[in-house]
């Protein structure tokens, strides 16, 4: 394989010039393989609405301090262009998880910044990402910096930037900061040094101040804090922060609102960049809550609790009454902790008549028919919390509408104005105290409130599935499956009538009649095709992978017939696309 001219460019740049260190020379000269040499250097790791992220290593398409760099560099020419010396002043916060590099990245960070003139403010640990989206908004900073890759493997690290909302970065803020690090072709971020800019307060230590008015914020979110303060220690719990940043502050709200019977998995409980004990450190995946559960048998405990690297997503399993464990998905966590939130606040009397709850479209649809019972709108955003994040800012900036609970079906959850992003940190509190309070209610665990909510709502079941198109021409795949989908006009999946097609890339709805109506929604690549008596499929190419994803969301008058159904409809919607995915 003959290298193309800009990677041989590169790689003669990156080897030759002493800006690079020695060891990114040696690395990518000892690269033996051509197309390897080519994915690193041919073109450069891109900036989008939600970061960066890539796998480590040396070269233009790889994570590593000469990126994060420029990166910040453009950063910092969006950050003095939109808001001047004001802007400077106010800052940007810093803060990075336990992956590998995370603290090196944070402080190249730091450096750049503050060379640019704007004082940096970098936590002097490990800190979760809703911290760092509070201390955007505590400290009046102009933009915020998380380093991390989130729940990817371990070969990944990433970047991810907020704004002074604390919401990670709107489109048009993304934009910008693309386009500086565009306009910028020179890779030689100059950068001064540490002693250099503490003493001019350029550099500065966020920590423990932080953590304390965080976690207070925190608690103020929590529903019955006498209960748990006197019986928070009846509920057992193990929790594993799966080699993460979540150990320190998950362990802190647990025992400041009372429960005391807290267990941490030791294997998985100090910070580690490798994540020796999990394929992949994602609450998502069962075989993450192994060892939990193993200590869950031993401990008699009711719940386990797990928070991915950057504590900002939060699984849970609930003890059956037969002593096996169930593992709730996304949507089962997120409805189940609508449900404990609108109750709860309703018989406090605290439910605002204009309350709102807000999640991301392709979540379950049980949350909105939840939602109507307490009287409360139910709005649907596109994928990604920073559109709730968005959502929660126009509230307050019109006055129309009142947060009350947010969550989208990869595990994420908030309730509260204190952040602008999910956080785990407080979801595994109101796990905890929802757990003990149906327990003290009306001795329910769970697993039985998730169950009395199917049967009283409705048993819908959600399911996804995603299919990857690494070829060369798998991008002409995905236009050609997403083209093929817009044009499918089966009046019926699996014996479920189609009651309208939405196509979100036009925001137009088509009714099963024939009628059509603009749908006000912001334009995206998003099939929606939605079922009579409640549910949906989708399709959603990604924005960030070769990967288009489908979405499930069945209903049934009781458990069997809501499995028939998904069953049906999954099997019935691929057939026709059945060569076309592979």
């Amino acid at each position: 394989m003959t290298l193309s001219e800009r990677t041989e460019a590169n790689l003669r740049f990156w080897t030759e010039d002493p800006y690079f260190s020695p060891e990114t020379r040696t690395e990518l000269l000892n690269i033996t393989d051509p197309r390897e040499t080519e994915d690193r250097l041919a073109r450069d790791l891109e900036f989008g609405t939600g970061g960066m992220r890539g796998k480590l290593g040396a070269g233009t398409n790889r994570m590593n301090i000469y990126v994060v760099r420029k990166l910040t560099q453009g950063l910092a020419d969006a950050v003095l262009a939109e808001g001047g010396s004001a802007a400077a002043q106010r800052g940007v916060v810093i803060a990075y998880d336990s992956r590998r590099f995370s603290p090196e990245f944070a402080r190249e960070t730091a450096l750049v910044l503050g060379t640019n003139g704007i004082r940096a403010f970098l936590f002097t640990g490990l800190r979760p990402t809703p911290e760092l989206s509070f201390a955007v908004r505590h400290l009046g900073a102009a933009a915020g910096v998380m380093v991390t890759a989130s729940h990817n493997p371990k070969e990944y690290n990433g970047y991810k930037v907020y704004w002074a909302d604390g919401a990670q970065l709107a489109p048009d803020k993304a934009a910008a900061i693309a386009a500086a690090i565009e306009a910028r072709a020179d890779w030689r971020v100059p950068v001064r040094t540490e002693a250099e800019l503490r003493a001019t307060g350029l550099y500065a230590d966020a920590g423990e101040e932080i953590d304390a008015v965080y976690l207070a914020a925190v608690r103020a979110q929590l529903l019955h804090p006498a209960l748990t303060a006197e019986r928070g220690g009846e509920v057992g719990i193990v929790f594993t922060p799966l080699h993460g940043a979540g150990a320190a502050p998950v362990r802190s709200i647990l025992a400041q609102t009372g429960f005391t019977r807290v267990f941490t998995v030791p294997e998985q409980e100090e910070p580690d960049g490798d994540f020796p004990t999990v394929l992949v450190p994602n609450p998502e995946d069962g075989a993450a809550f192994a060892l939990a559960a193993r200590y869950g048998d031993e401990q008699g405990a009711d719940l386990l609790l797990a928070t991915d690297p950057d504590s900002d997503r939060l699984g849970i399993c609930s003890r059956n009454p037969d002593g096996s464990w169930r593992r709730f998905t996304g949507n089962q966590t997120g409805v189940l902790l609508e449900y404990y939130i609108l109750s709860s606040r309703r018989a406090a009397g605290t439910l605002p008549a204009d309350g709102r709850v807000i999640k991301s479209i392709v979540s379950t649809a049980l949350a909105e028919i939840i939602a109507d019972s307490f009287a409360v709108t139910c709005t649907e955003v596109p994928v990604g919390f920073k559109f709730i994040g968005e959502q929660i800012h126009q509230m307050e900036q019109t006055g129309q509408g009142t947060f009350v609970f947010g969550f989208e079906e990869s595990l994420g959850y908030l309730t509260g104005t204190y952040a602008r992003d999910k956080d785990a940190v407080l979801a595994a509190a109101l796990a905890a105290e929802a757990a003990l309070y149906f327990r003290t209610r009306s001795g329910q665990n769970l697993t039985d409130v998730l169950e009395e909510i199917y049967k009283k709502w409705g048993y819908f079941l959600d399911d996804q599935e995603a299919y990857s198109f690494t070829d060369f021409d798998g991008g002409a795949k995905m236009e050609a499956i997403m083209r093929a989908l817009r044009g499918d006009t089966r009046p019926a999946l699996g014996g479920l009538t189609v009651a309208s097609r939405e196509d979100f890339a036009v925001a137009e709805s088509r009714s099963a009649d024939g009628g059509v109506r603009r749908l006000d929604f912001p334009h995206t690549n998003l099939l929606r095709f939605t079922l009579a008596g409640g549910g949906f499929v989708m399709a959603r190419p990604s924005g960030t992978e070769p990967k288009i994803r489908f979405y499930f969301c069945v209903a049934g008058a009781n458990r069997p017939e809501a499995e028939a159904n998904l069953a049906a409809v999954r099997a019935d919607f691929f057939r026709p696309y059945a060569a076309m995915l592979v």
